[in-house]
């Protein structure tokens, strides 16, 4: 097993999608999303059981306000990271839209 299937939930417990035991980006930006948490957590910059809280609370909210066929994983992990991003004051809302704009904005194949 490796040390990012440690970190993350069991298939039934709201764990990434998967196909084949992979993990499944649809877009580069949940991959790029993805790559930053764990990249962070590995620096030390953050607990994982925060980030996991915050994720668990993304999924409950989103449960609750939308369609189920609306689900969107990534989008719950990027709302649980931003959570991370503000609770331990790496960038101001402001910043982090900012910086989501321009990276959504990269063309397809943009890796840097």
């Amino acid at each position: 097993m490796s040390e990012i299937d440690q970190l993350l939930p069991d298939e039934d417990a709201g764990a990434p999608p998967r196909s084949n035991g992979e993990i499944v980006f649809e877009a580069p930006w949940e991959s790029r999303v993805f790559g930053l948490t764990l990249a962070l957590h590995d620096a030390g910059r953050f607990e994982w059981p925060e980030f996991q809280f915050a994720l668990i609370t993304a999924i409950a909210r989103h449960e609750k306000s939308v369609e189920p066929e609306a689900y969107h994983y990534w989008g719950c992990w990027l709302e649980a990271f931003r959570a991370v991003a503000s609770q331990k004051g790496w960038l101001t809302e402001a910043a982090l839209s900012g910086l989501e704009s321009e990276l959504a904005a990269r063309p397809h194949g943009h890796d840097h």
